[in-house]
């Protein structure tokens, strides 16, 4: 037996669980070299899992990504009926950051701003 499995679906495994991913810079640079994603797969499966979290943190790329990926306002909206409640952490060890709506995500400066961006 084989297991493969879609651009999608690894895409949503590692906002997940991003251990599998590297990190957070190397899921972003990782996502950024993709030119196109099946947006409503990204949707459905991120729903699918059941976590509000993994729902946030998609909708929260997406959002910062909307043009480049052409995501619809419909996208975005479906995610966002299924995002926390409450405040939660993007990061597990739970670094601040800035509040993001209307994910309720509190996202750290770094992956906010893409500090690995900026010149040393």
């Amino acid at each position: 037996m084989v297991r493969v499995s879609s651009l999608e679906r690894a895409m949503v495994d590692m906002l997940h669980n991003p251990a599998y991913g590297g990190g957070w810079e190397e899921i972003w640079r990782s996502l950024d070299m993709v030119e196109f994603f099946d947006l409503k797969m990204l949707v459905s499966y991120a729903i699918k899992l059941g976590s509000a979290t993994t729902v946030a943190r998609l909708g929260f790329y997406l959002s910062q990504h909307r043009e480049r990926l052409f995501v619809e306002q419909g996208h975005l909206e479906e995610l966002a009926a299924h995002a926390p409640k409450n405040a939660c952490y993007m990061d597990t060890s739970r670094r601040s950051g800035r509040l993001v709506h209307p994910w309720n995500l509190i996202v750290p400066e770094f992956v906010l701003n893409q500090g690995w961006n900026e010149v040393a």
